[in-house]
């Protein structure tokens, strides 16, 4: 229930602190405790992972003076205020001062229980946004997100690293699930604009109307600017460019034209397209074709990824298992060759969906990762590619793998590793080099 968040319980009277955190604890929460405001203040900051619960009349700072210093520290951290009775006109005025809720005593701990667990709710999802929006800001975390080391998948961040430090509008696509949204992040992140707004739409999602009130004009009375005003000096990224009307292309032509070059406003444009008839240069105007398709990304398949495939699918099982609790699943050589083999249909989406339920699987002691390659058609045998491949890179695939996945159970230890793979040092050095494998990423 309150996995990962404290609750820090903050009065001056020893057995109601006692009290609070006993209740709190048996129902799954990590309490702390502290006597003052004055002592809480010294561990309680922005971003604190928790809640806090704090008595309105203490001595010393009371309640009021250190709520104010809690929300000027982080206005979104929910604090709950005991009163006492009497005091609900001082518990009305600490809610407009930005209290999450409060509790007259005597109360009941089904109550606390109830308000703590809604409240932690609320701080997990605003650390979640607030960890989430970091790294969408940092190109740094990004390109490592970029996992592989596939020839494409290299090329791919050398042309975000090159067209995210230019200024002309880009044009992404490439197969459903490949990653795209997570380039055009990258794209704004590694560039000149790291710090501006990325403000996103999808054109697909509203109707023609709707859709020109979000980008072109003001929607409400309050003063709220059009997106392409939001974004200004920043990027604005535009989802299924193939679906923006025929109306709204021409709004947009003339919204770049206008800028002038360079462009104030960068547009990404992102080409979700799955028709094989057609492209998104029969879907646009030719003049905002070549505009937005001035520097164009495409997104390589998984199938084209070769052992990335194994690396990616790995990173993903370890993480789920952690998750869950559980171990990840040891990938046989036949499986890793069914990995490779797959069409992947779906891409790097679901290879992450395969990656999940392999865990799932296996937390249970059933199931093969063959099975979930399996077309819901054609139950017989899973689905692989057409174009064949030499053994040799199967088992090279395998190998780097299997070393990869035990260098980073023995956090980076040579001596366990060589023991568990029977490897003598020099020939685990060479395999290493021949893999691009080193010591110190497992450290």
């Amino acid at each position: 229930m309150g996995r990962g968040i404290k609750i820090a319980i903050v009065d001056d009277e020893q057995d109601m602190r006692q009290s609070i955190s006993q209740w709190l604890s048996l129902s799954g929460f990590d309490t702390e405790t502290y006597a003052s405001a004055e002592e809480a203040l010294k561990s309680i900051g922005a971003d604190f992972p928790g809640v806090v619960v704090s008595d309105i009349r203490m001595p010393g700072m009371d309640g009021m003076a250190f709520l104010k210093r809690l929300m000027s520290l982080d206005s979104s951290l929910p604090v709950i205020m005991i009163t006492g009775h009497g005091d609900v006109p001082m518990a009305v005025e600490a809610m407009r001062v930005g209290a999450y809720d409060f509790l007259e005593k005597p109360f009941n701990p089904d109550r606390m229980n109830e308000l703590a667990k809604r409240a932690a709710q609320t701080r997990r999802l605003t650390l979640d946004n607030r960890a989430l929006r970091r790294e969408l800001s940092d190109g740094t975390v990004l390109m490592k997100k970029l996992i592989g080391t596939s020839p494409v998948m290299e090329r791919l961040r050398e042309d975000i690293l090159d067209l995210g430090q230019a200024d002309g509008h880009v044009l992404i696509d490439g197969e459903t699930g490949t990653g795209k949204t997570l380039v055009a992040h990258a794209l704004h992140a590694v560039g000149p604009r790291a710090g501006r707004k990325f403000v996103q739409i999808s054109c697909a999602a509203y109707g023609e109307a709707e859709l020109a009130a979000r980008l072109f004009e003001p929607m409400t009375d309050d003063g709220a600017l059009p997106l392409v005003e939001e974004a200004r000096g920043g990027t604005l990224c535009l989802e299924d460019i193939e679906a923006l009307p025929q109306a709204l292309q021409a709004r947009l032509l003339t919204f770049i034209n206008e800028q002038g070059t360079p462009a104030e406003t960068r547009i990404i444009a992102v080409s979700n397209l799955q028709d094989p008839g057609k492209t998104c240069e029969d879907m646009l105007r030719p003049d905002l074709y070549y505009r937005l398709a001035a520097m164009k990304i495409t997104l390589p398949p998984l199938r084209s990824r070769g052992e990335d495939i194994l690396t990616l699918f790995t990173r993903l099982s370890d993480q789920f298992a952690e998750e869950y609790g559980c171990d990840a699943p040891q990938v046989s050589a036949q499986e890793a060759a069914q990995l490779l083999q797959a069409p992947w249909p779906g891409n790097v989406r679901q290879l992450i969906n395969v990656a999940e339920r392999a865990v799932l699987q296996n937390r249970r002691g059933s199931g093969t990762i063959a099975s979930l390659l399996m077309t819901a058609d054609d139950d017989s045998q899973p689905v692989m590619t057409t174009e064949g491949k030499p053994l040799k890179e199967y088992v090279e695939a395998f190998e780097r793998m299997l070393i990869d996945n035990t260098m980073r159970r023995h956090k980076g230890s040579i001596v366990n590793v060589m023991e568990e793979l029977s490897l003598p040092r020099r020939t685990l050095n060479e395999k290493m080099a021949k893999y691009g494998l080193s010591r110190s990423d497992y450290l």
